[in-house]
């Protein structure tokens, strides 16, 4: 059992850093600590005048030239991790009342027959409709990747519904995908890094940053040069949204399908001439002005190439906000080690970065989506099941007596000594004894990696409620062969 001395300084307040969620070896710009940048204008500072910077054009110019042979091994290996998991979490996640839902309602308004929907056999609709509904069911359970290098971004939800859909319509191959999605994360998560207060302006950013990156990877799965890559971003930027009031609704897994239907639609617009502007994110009016309070532009060019971004890609073992995972972790591994049953706990408290209560600060969710941003419900619930799956953010397990009785005595509290993949969780029994468990650092986590076979095993294991053995046998030897695939149409036709 491990144990760990407790924490002498608890911080309550919920105004941390921006830079807390980033691994200790990285630091982001935040109103107090890092003015924001000014950039260098001309003399038409006003309105949308022009800066004369070029960022916008430089990061186009660069993702619109990708070329699979510039790739390292790395991120090869990484695009075909994320497509792995991703597949796995929109075939459990077509299963869901939510995206049932999403997909019935699109086909009463008259969606034509173009490309797959995953996880319906034989049904096919538009090649704006079926990104919108395989977004969703993608993120529905959140289960899926998150990039935590400055942002929180579930980059492939955001963007493989899109680079699918025009691969399947152009029978495009599975280099060019991989290309893509490497592209799409250097958009998305570049245009995080510049624009560090966004996520505490309330923007979900799997809608916002999403549209960046699946409008960029769509461009470079349609060959855009850069320029028409350039107009590409600025009319995605012009669409992305997504509130994080909406968290534990419906309309949070959306986010996700409407920026794929984004991505799309805008690099569709930028191919047939359609134009916008060229200083989308650096300009005065322009995205990372208006999304965030503070800026660091140099961040969106800043070693181009030298380092794919997409290598430093997380993934979920648990189906819930990432910044419960900790928490998890510690709850689980305490459960295991003390073999105190929940019924004899007298005290339960766990300590966690004070993001994770801004972010999850839910007591009492009436459903199983809200019980996913819940942390004591991620507690007691991992406690008492030793797990932190599908099952356990359902409706049924955020309503079960044992796990509401648990849940109220479970305590919460901020320390501002933890990084944001870290947690600690502490019982006292009836009897007087106490327990300890501390994560270092999450599963799934860059420091704390899932394996190749972790990542096989949790894509199996959700593929299984959708589709054959079979099929996904098949699809475990296409994605890892991934580079050698001549045709996309191939593995779609497996996913439904």
């Amino acid at each position: 059992m491990n144990t760990i001395k407790r924490r002498d300084l608890l911080e309550t307040s919920l105004l941390v850093a921006a830079g807390s969620f980033l691994p200790s070896s990285h630091s982001l710009a935040t109103e107090d600590s890092n003015p924001a940048q000014t950039p260098k204008t001309t003399s038409n500072t006003y309105g949308a005048g022009n800066t004369g910077l070029g960022i916008s054009k430089k990061l186009t110019e660069f993702t619109s030239k990708i070329q699979f042979a510039q790739l390292s091994s790395g991120a090869i290996h990484e695009a075909k991790r994320a497509t792995l998991d991703w597949l796995g979490c929109a075939l459990i996640g077509s299963k869901h009342p939510t995206s049932i839902n999403l997909v019935n309602t699109l086909k009463s308004m008259g969606s034509y027959s173009a490309v797959r929907v995953i996880g319906h056999p034989g049904l096919k609709m538009s090649l704006l409709d079926s990104p919108v509904a395989n977004g969703q069911m993608g993120h529905i359970l959140d289960f899926d990747d998150t990039h935590l290098g400055g942002v929180i971004l579930h980059t492939s939800t955001a963007t493989m519904p899109a680079l699918l859909a025009i691969g399947e319509q152009k029978k495009l191959n599975g280099q060019q995908l991989i290309v893509s999605l490497v592209a799409a994360f250097e958009g998305g998560i570049r245009t995080g890094q510049a624009m560090p207060n966004h996520h505490r302006g309330g923007w979900h950013l799997t809608g916002s940053l999403g549209t960046i990156a699946s409008s960029i990877g769509a461009s470079r799965m349609l060959n855009l040069d850069a320029q028409k890559t350039l107009m590409a971003l600025g009319i995605g930027c012009t669409q992305a949204a997504g509130m994080q009031q909406n968290r534990g609704s419906d309309c949070k897994s959306l986010h996700a399908g409407k920026s794929a239907y984004h991505g799309v639609l805008s690099a569709t617009l930028a191919s047939n001439g359609f134009n916008s502007s060229s200083e989308i994110l650096e300009g005065n009016l322009g995205f990372t002005r208006i999304y965030s309070t503070s800026q660091d532009l140099d961040l969106l060019t800043k070693d181009l190439g030298k380092e794919w971004l997409i290598v430093s890609n997380g993934y979920k073992p648990y189906s819930c906000g990432v910044v419960l995972h900790p928490l998890i972790d510690a709850c689980i591994g305490l459960s295991k080690a003390s073999k105190v049953p929940w019924s004899d706990i007298a005290n339960f408290e766990v300590l966690v970065h004070p993001d994770v209560i801004r972010i999850t600060g839910v007591d009492q969710p009436g459903s199983g989506l809200m019980s996913k941003f819940s942390a004591n419900h991620a507690a007691a619930v991992s406690y008492i099941d030793r797990a932190g799956g599908v099952t356990q953010f359902s409706n049924e397990r955020s309503q079960d007596p044992a796990v509401i009785n648990l849940r109220k005595t479970v305590k919460v509290l901020a320390s501002a000594n933890l990084q944001l993949d870290q947690a600690n969780a502490r019982i006292t029994t009836k009897s007087g004894a106490t327990f300890d468990m501390n994560i270092e650092h999450a599963k799934g986590t860059i420091q704390n990696p899932m394996s190749d076979k972790d990542i096989e095993s949790k894509f199996i294991q959700n593929a299984s409620t959708c589709i054959t053995n079979d099929k996904t046998k098949r699809i475990l030897e296409m994605v890892w062969n991934l580079e050698k695939l001549t045709d996309l149409n191939k593995l779609t036709r497996e996913c439904s």
